[in-house]
């Protein structure tokens, strides 16, 4: 039985991370040491830090990244692109090209016996109503509609300095510290959705940018995997046993 690899925020291509294209090369370095161990990825949003698709013309760059998704689909391995907050705007090119399957929503799906519960986590619990705003205007297909009329040059700098912006406006450039349980929107996400859905297992999600655990109930644990700017966390499923562990160059990888 094969592995199940989960793993999120790389934001790669960012006008904020200086060692974007030894970042990109690390990225590209684990998904070839799992290639063969590998039944299917799991990418949790927010791959990139600025994607969007014109009907002609795809952002420059990420070519490694890219062909490596493009060999995994190739050799037969699932892999499924969630969007984030930074990556929504993908019509139809990574699947086309790449061969992945891409999730717009929270997918629930039974992988060897358990149930997961898999989101970029964007949006679930979060009161922030300015924050509410900026995600209905991103997914609004009349606002993609006029992005999209813009010349390439001009909208990608937009986005890539708005990207930018967003993450150097927190403390040192990086997402607070885990708030606790009492606190954490996604935590208080999920011990309410669990009131509901007590059928699911496991409940994965991205976008915090730091790496949690916590057995919820006696069958439910909830998991935020991290990043892929510092962390280089990811978490694996073998079917019996699930745990989160961090890439280090040169070592062996489950």
């Amino acid at each position: 039985m094969k592995n199940i690899y989960f793993l999120s925020d790389a934001h790669l291509g960012s006008w904020a991370i200086d060692h974007k294209r030894m970042q990109e090369r690390r990225l590209v370095r684990f998904l070839d040491s799992i290639k063969e161990k590998a039944a299917a990825v799991y990418l949790l949003g927010d791959m990139f830090d600025y994607w969007f698709e014109y009907r002609y013309v795809v952002p420059k760059g990420y070519t490694r990244f890219l062909g490596k998704l493009s060999e995994l689909t190739d050799m037969g391995v699932e892999v499924h692109y969630f969007t984030g907050n930074h990556d929504i705007w993908t019509f139809g090119y990574l699947e086309r090209e790449c061969g992945v399957i891409l999730h717009k929503k929270p997918l629930t799906t039974e992988l060897y016996g358990r149930v997961f519960f898999l989101a970029h986590g964007d949006g679930l619990g979060d009161p922030d109503r300015k924050f509410k705003f900026l995600r209905w205007l991103f997914h609004s297909r009349v606002c993609q509609f006029f992005l999209a009329t813009l010349h390439p040059r001009w909208s990608m700098w937009l986005g890539q300095t708005w990207a930018k912006h967003s993450r150097l406006k927190r403390p040192g450039g990086e997402e607070p510290p885990y708030m606790g349980e009492e606190r954490e929107h996604l935590v208080l996400y999920t011990k309410k959705y669990i009131q509901y859905h007590s059928n699911v297992d496991y409940f994965i999600y991205g976008h915090r940018h730091i790496e949690v655990d916590l057995q919820l109930t006696k069958k439910a644990r909830m998991m935020i995997l991290g990043d892929w700017i510092t962390h280089f966390s990811y978490i694996v499923w073998d079917g019996e046993h699930l745990h989160m562990s961090q890439y280090i160059e040169g070592e062996s990888q489950m």
